[in-house]
């Protein structure tokens, strides 16, 4: 692997416990995928499952419609599935069923992603509200999910979970268009100011991807200045989104998720839990990035990359920013 210096403004992480187990290091939920409409999603939430194990989350659950289920669980069978019911006749979600699976799956979570392939139907929105409204637990926000957002503006008064939310420049415009923002923001507004607004607008950690990737909470703006073109292939967000839950289900405060209208940082409450949501979200982006440009340097080329190998390279990158080995 090509050298890697971590920067001096990210949080190293403890050593990992000699004496945890699977439990230790939390549990992720990945709610998405989809079979309706003659579409199979199937990929997306596979890979963000194995981006969550990957960046050392104990457990991973893929919470999908039960067409597609199975087809995930081949591509990531380290993770185990709950089904979600759809109607036999379109493969849509059920949404009242839906939302008595959740609040199961969130009992036994530590953090939730919800979004990749959810697509854009009821039972999809009806996942994503679940998943915003309820406070006992962080949410990552991704892909279909903030789309599902972007067409129900009227989430904000309802947004009570701690949350990291990752829109690609597409998406990230749609939820300003959404929300009223696109003639705040202005023509000429730049990355980081636009990423800081909308952080500032919905109390939350904003992940704002493509080159120069910006992570703002509103108060604290921070750019990564790393990556490699090889990344421009599809599902490396989705690996993104895992990585980022898998830290936070390992190095976030389990009992501090609140977020406050004050937008007050949450404060990290011991040594083995020493990230707060913007530091999670800031350190994924770093190991994704570095994980690419380790790519392109072990393979000699500048595409061709998939998205499952992107993942392979995360635990590397992740020991880079151990504060000591066990």
């Amino acid at each position: 692997m090509h050298e890697i210096e971590p920067p001096s403004d990210l949080p190293r992480l403890p050593a990992r416990a000699g004496d945890g187990h699977k439990g230790t290091f939390g549990t992720v939920a990945v709610v998405g995928g989809c079979a309706a409409g003659g579409v199979r999603m199937i990929g997306a939430p596979a890979l963000a499952a194995m981006g969550a194990l990957r960046a050392g989350a104990g457990l991973a659950k893929l919470v999908m419609p039960g067409p597609v289920l199975d087809g995930a669980l081949t591509i990531c069978p380290s993770a185990t599935g709950v089904p979600l019911a759809v109607d036999e006749l379109t493969g849509e979600v059920i949404a009242h069923e839906a939302a008595s699976t959740l609040d199961g799956v969130f009992e036994s979570a530590t953090v939730v992603a919800v979004g990749p392939g959810l697509g854009h139907w009821a039972g999809s929105r009806a996942a994503t509200l679940r998943a915003i409204r309820q406070e006992e637990l962080p949410v990552v926000v991704d892909a279909d999910a903030l789309n599902c957002l972007a067409a129900m503006p009227e989430f904000v008064r309802d947004f009570r979970a701690a949350a990291v939310l990752t829109p690609h420049p597409g998406e990230f415009r749609r939820l300003c268009e959404g929300l009223g923002m696109k003639g705040e923001l202005g023509l000429g507004q730049s990355r980081e100011r636009a990423c800081e607004q909308m952080a500032q607008r919905l109390g939350r950690v904003v992940v704002l991807k493509g080159e120069g990737t910006v992570v703002s909470d509103g108060l604290r703006t921070w750019v990564c200045t790393r990556g490699h073109p090889c990344m421009a292939t599809g599902g490396t967000g989705d690996v993104l989104t895992g990585v980022i839950a898998g830290l936070i289900a390992q190095f976030c405060p389990r009992t501090e998720h609140a977020v406050t209208r004050a937008r007050v940082p949450a404060v990290p409450v011991d040594a083995a839990r020493p990230l707060d949501l913007f530091d999670a979200a800031r350190v994924g982006v770093w190991v994704h990035a570095v994980a690419g440009e380790a790519w392109a340097a072990a393979s000699g080329a500048s595409g061709g990359m998939l998205a499952a190998e992107l993942a392979g390279l995360v635990p590397r990158v992740m020991e880079t920013l151990r504060a000591a080995k066990p």
